[in-house]
């Protein structure tokens, strides 16, 4: 468990759904809380969150059990905007109450915007509507920004992370005032480019190497190298033995050589959407209503 700037406590290991379609999503969720997760992520935008409610009533685990996180898409932005997000969202997922409730974005083209949907957020924590706040994909210029209006400071900033893009300056920021970084692509799910080379991280050579060192596989090497930098994870998949496998990474630890090297594997190179090019015009898309 990790403990957030508020004092909430979260599993550190929680199950992704982004692009999981619906139809998969109740069988992933199922699986994994049969394999032992207490933490999900979803959000207004992947179109699943009401199959994730579902997945947890039916589940035989107590909803106080499960840590339920969400995020809140740009269309919704706005202070009553982002108080209507939460109602779609906690009708969608079937509860009263949401355990964290993020920004998906920053909306650089329209700062004041964000701005009043994170005053929208800080008004549901008061209200007991949410447990914590936060955000997603913040980088430098939009988290500092932020904190010099926020009455509340972020508990997490979900952020692509993985041994490919490691995101330095951000984690130095968010460790600065104490917000957690919540690692989203953990095992670099993207396939990316290196040295001309069709490569991803589960074939690069050093990660391999560990893992054959710990009798482990390439992911579990990865998700435990963020576990013992103090990252919370959300690996995706919806096989559930790989979902299963996600999970036991606490019966090793990497030495302080193999985290070095890992740590050597950043290229600079971004998998998903630049966030300073994050528009209106280009992302907006409406969120039907609960």
């Amino acid at each position: 468990m990790i403990t957030l700037n508020n004092g909430v406590t979260l599993p550190a290991i929680g199950l992704g759904v982004f692009q999981t379609p619906p139809d998969e999503t109740r069988g992933a969720v199922t699986a994994a809380l049969d394999a032992g997760y207490r933490h999900i992520d979803t959000a207004a935008a992947y179109g699943n969150e009401r199959e994730v409610g579902e997945a947890v009533r039916a589940s035989q685990v107590v909803r106080g059990a499960i840590f339920l996180e969400t995020k809140v898409w740009i269309s919704d932005y706005g202070y009553d905007e982002t108080l209507h997000a939460f109602d779609k969202s906690a009708g969608k997922l079937g509860v009263d109450q949401i355990d964290l409730l993020i920004l998906h974005q920053a909306l650089p083209s329209d700062f004041d915007k964000t701005l009043k949907a994170y005053r929208a957020l800080e008004t549901l924590l008061d209200e007991g509507k949410v447990r914590a706040i936060g955000v997603s994909n913040f980088m430098v210029e939009h988290l500092s920004k932020l904190l010099e209006k926020a009455q509340v400071v972020p508990a997490v900033n979900q952020i692509e992370l993985h041994p490919y893009f490691q995101q330095p300056q951000v984690q130095a920021l968010d460790a600065a005032h104490g917000i957690l970084t919540q690692a989203w692509s953990p095992i670099g799910g993207i396939t990316f480019y290196r040295e001309g080379a069709h490569t991803s991280t589960l074939q690069d050579p050093t990660i391999v190497e560990i893992a054959s060192a710990h009798d482990k596989s390439a992911a579990q090497v990865m998700l435990r190298w963020h576990l013992q930098q103090g990252r919370s994870v959300i690996p995706k998949s919806t096989k559930p033995h790989r979902i299963a496998e996600n999970l036991a990474v606490f019966d090793f630890a990497l030495s302080s050589r193999e985290i070095d090297a890992i740590d050597g594997l950043d290229t600079g190179q971004r998998g998903g959407p630049d966030p300073d090019a994050i528009t209106l015009a280009n992302f907006g898309r409406p969120i039907p209503e609960a």
